[in-house]
């Protein structure tokens, strides 16, 4: 009988390095050669665990891109944080606050030329991270003017249009929206309703738009609608003129501190030069999308940490039965989950990020860290309300109004479900969308 734990034949010969591993046994003759034996390398100095930065984030890093996220997380810190609690009671979101981050390089920021910075994508990252941390609402915001009204400007607008819009909005002087969500399309925007029907010099657009961020503070509307013969284009629809009317949703229980409204279309006139040239088809607003989803990937990872460090430090400080809540096992399986999730989340969107400064990121990628991270950043949301107890609920704590902002998240651009049918699709070629 061959001996607990030994496969085939006892008989068989014992093992032996050389029989198995060449290379191995070379490299260590080789090593012997030359008088490198074990005992007389260098010891290194014992690498230091960082429970906060598990996997070292930070070393992965430029100095240029800790510089912006030290510049982001200071503003953060200073500007948005201490009125965000009031924000979000009384649904107020103060538009002067797109010139304090168009005056610090962060609106359009990976774009070229027109007043826009030139960061790099895990710049980009890092920002919306950062404004996260405080609130979903503040980086949404972010997103919208950068990765939804800018970023199609930039790459589907005519010269003149990058020439008359970039500059201001990257200023934060004229505020955008993105508009093609429909009472009746959400996440099937191929069917949408509004149409733009021809006219001399232009277009008169029909139709309403829901579920639109800034709809009702937005100085400039960029409106997806049908035409006939001609597919889905993109319009830009200044604020003023007859036909466009918007309204504020009210009694949101989620992003309570960014506007969010509805855009009514009754005959609003748009001249022909105000009509993106390079955009037709589901193609461009799917191209904005998915500039968006990369931001939010790596935002809901701040909201998550910041959930992650009150868990922490509140288990830790909360004491019962004579012991902090956090001396419990479960208690600590919690937290350790937590981090684990957020520091795999990030690692994730950092190479996505190189990915697409490489030129090689893909809309498939995107998805896939779009659906992970926003579906773990609720999860450890929830985990955290729970281990605050009945503290969870209160605003004292910033971890209730973060569990309801990413309930919003993981339902904006693409839901978990319809990033699991992207993924689905890559994987087996068959679209899965429609039964």
């Amino acid at each position: 009988m061959p001996a607990p734990g030994v496969r085939g034949n006892a008989s068989a010969r014992p093992f032996h390095p050389s029989l198995t591993c060449p290379v191995a046994t070379g490299t260590i003759r080789l090593a012997n050669d030359l008088g490198l034996h074990m005992s007389q390398q260098t010891e290194q100095p014992a690498a230091t665990f960082h429970w906060q930065d598990p996997l070292d984030l930070e070393s992965q890093l430029s100095p240029a891109e800790r510089s912006i996220r030290d510049v982001a997380a200071r503003f953060a810190r200073e500007r948005l944080a201490p009125g965000v609690r009031r924000a979000h009671r009384e649904e107020g979101f103060d538009p002067g606050l797109l010139r304090e981050l168009g005056a610090l390089g962060f609106l359009g920021p990976t774009l070229s030329g027109y007043g826009c910075a030139g960061t790099g994508h895990v710049g980009y990252g890092l920002m919306a991270r950062e404004l996260e941390r405080v609130d979903s609402a503040y980086r949404t915001v972010l997103s919208v003017q950068s990765s939804l009204v800018m970023y199609p400007i930039h790459r589907f607008g005519s010269e003149e249009q990058r020439a008359r819009y970039l500059p201001r909005l990257a200023r934060g002087e004229l505020i955008g929206c993105f508009a093609l969500t429909e009472p009746e399309h959400g996440s099937d925007p191929g069917g949408m309703d509004t149409r733009a029907t021809p006219v001399a010099g232009g277009y008169r657009l029909y139709g309403n738009k829901t579920w639109i961020t800034n709809a009702a503070i937005a100085d400039l509307c960029l409106v997806w609608a049908r035409v006939d013969g001609d597919g889905i284009r993109g319009f830009l629809v200044e604020r003023g003129g007859q036909g466009l009317a918007t309204r504020t949703i009210e009694g949101k229980f989620s992003l309570r501190a960014s506007n969010t409204g509805e855009i009514h279309l009754d005959g609003a006139f748009v001249p022909e030069e105000r009509v993106l040239p390079g955009a037709r088809g589901l193609g461009g607003p799917f191209a904005c999308l998915n500039q968006a989803r990369y931001g939010i990937a790596w935002g809901v990872m701040g909201a998550a940490e910041a959930c992650w460090h009150t868990a922490r430090d509140y288990t830790l400080e909360r004491r019962q039965f004579g012991r902090p809540l956090a001396a419990n096992q479960l208690v600590q399986r919690k937290l350790a989950d937590m981090q684990g999730e957020i520091t795999l989340g990030l690692q994730g969107v950092l190479r996505l990020g190189r990915l697409f400064e490489a030129g090689a990121g893909t809309p498939e990628a995107v998805s896939l860290l779009k659906r992970n991270n926003c579906g773990k950043a609720l999860d450890i949301a929830r985990q955290a309300r729970d281990l605050l107890g009945a503290n969870g609920i209160s605003d004292a704590y910033p971890v209730i109004r973060h569990l309801l902002n990413l309930e919003t998240v993981n339902t904006y651009e693409g839901t978990h479900d319809i990033h699991a049918l992207i993924l689905g699709r890559a994987m087996t070629g068959i679209q899965a969308f429609t039964g």
